[in-house]
């Protein structure tokens, strides 16, 4: 069965439906939809309705004597207009002599009154198969189970006595974890979620560093046109390093300065050295893009070019909007192939946001741009790249990216690179200043 461990689709509860009214086995359900007949059976009786409704001239009555009852006015309701109690929907709950009863055709497939004959005639409560009402009960089931604190009260109050102390001490939820590993056996995000959830005696009010960030901003939508998408999608470009496993991508994005600021940096990330460029624009637009790389370009030469940009993967930013204008030089010619990660995610090129951070310390989010000049943007990146990294083996990116690029005549002179002294390394806003 092709659909086997997957969940049922909406179209596919449409489809039960429908086969449910023309009163259709399980198994011939089953059989079209490439399902188990106990998938089928399952998911009717978890998620059918019950509905307390009566039929033509015959309201809802559930009492096993409602056809030879001879009581009246037992409800001695002013709205009860019936003769005899029988025909009542108030009755049942206060007559003496009420025996629930029930339709015994509902102990046996389908479990439902879906297709039943004599459903428009029946006073008893009814079960009803309904595709949009079983999807939704679906997805609150599944909001659900991922919803809500997986651990017993006892679980919870046992590490409440570790955690609420440490946190009123000062320490944070990682520290605490790292240091009681054994004892709480959760990680640090588990932690902060109860924390956030009010679990323990102690709040996020008692976080210090927490209390301190704001609210995240909500992410705007991609604003690219698709036709500039076309060809150059995440997909494709998985299917193009396919073909050419050896390539190694440069990632591209933008960083932007306070809200009133017009000048913008592009950077433009190395994954295998761990090396960043920068660039300073006068205005964040797909023709200060254009421009840069017209820059380099010339700097480089056409064969170097090729050889360091092979490839570039940028997000879906407005400013990166003619991908054309990158790939091919002035004359036209092919130069590089620039492919678009998908919209929201930021890990297919997590190595160029990560760096990002390195360059926040040194420009704090809400630091005005235009008061800096190119020199003061390489000078950032030269302290930035001489930065020793652990992931690299305890080499700088310079070091690493001079090696790889080594066929390169003069490539420190022609990028504006050079290397700072590790003692001299300074990755504060004082560097600027």
């Amino acid at each position: 069965m092709a659909n086997k461990y997957k969940q049922l689709t909406l179209c596919e509860r449409r489809a039960i439906e429908h086969s449910l009214d023309r009163q259709e086995s399980f198994k011939s359900i089953a059989r079209a939809l490439g399902r188990s007949a106990g998938t089928i059976s399952r998911e009717v009786q978890r998620n059918s309705i019950q509905r307390k409704s009566g039929g033509f001239g015959a309201p809802f009555n559930e009492c096993r004597h409602r056809g030879s009852c001879k009581e009246q006015w037992i409800c001695e309701k002013e709205e009860c207009h019936r003769e005899y109690c029988s025909g009542c929907k108030l009755c049942n709950h206060v007559c003496g002599m009420f025996e629930p009863d029930y339709c015994k055709r509902l102990d046996k497939p389908p479990y439902v009154c879906n297709g039943c004959r004599v459903r428009t005639r029946c006073s008893l409560a009814k079960f009803v198969y309904k595709a949009k009402t079983a999807q939704g009960i679906y997805a609150q089931t599944l909001a659900d189970s991922r919803s809500g604190i997986a651990v017993n009260p006892g679980e919870l109050k046992r590490i409440d006595g570790i955690v609420s102390p440490l946190i009123k001490q000062g320490q944070s939820p990682y520290h605490i974890c790292r240091n009681n590993k054994d004892a709480l056996m959760i990680s640090d995000k588990t932690l902060y979620k109860y924390i956030a959830a009010n679990c323990f005696g102690v709040s996020s009010v008692d976080l210090a560093r927490k209390v301190r960030l704001r609210p995240r901003r909500k992410k705007r939508a991609a604003r690219v046109e698709r036709s500039c998408r076309n060809g150059r999608t995440w997909d494709d470009y998985l299917a193009f390093r396919k073909e050419n496993p050896d390539i190694q991508p440069v990632e591209m994005d933008t960083v932007v300065g306070a809200g009133g600021s017009s000048k913008v940096l592009l950077t433009l990330y190395f994954p295998l050295s761990h090396f960043m460029l920068a660039f300073l624009r006068d205005a964040n637009t797909a023709l200060s893009v254009e421009n840069i790389f017209g820059q380099i370009h010339g700097r480089l030469g056409l064969e170097d070019f090729r050889l360091m940009f092979p490839v570039i993967i940028t997000d879906n930013g407005p400013e990166f909007s003619a991908p054309s204008k990158i790939e091919t030089d002035a004359n036209g010619t092919q130069r590089t192939s620039v492919f678009f990660c998908d919209p929201y995610q930021s890990n297919q090129k997590a190595g160029c946001e990560n760096n990002h951070r390195l360059i926040r310390s040194i420009l704090p989010k809400g630091s005005s741009f235009d008061e800096l000049t190119q020199s003061d943007v390489n000078l950032m990146m030269n302290h930035i790249n001489s930065y020793a990294r652990k992931s690299i083996g305890g080499q700088t990116p310079t070091e690493m990216f001079s090696r790889h690029f080594a066929t390169i005549d003069s490539l420190h002179e022609k990028l504006d690179i050079s290397i700072v002294n590790p003692d001299d390394i300074t990755l504060k806003p004082s560097l600027l200043k």
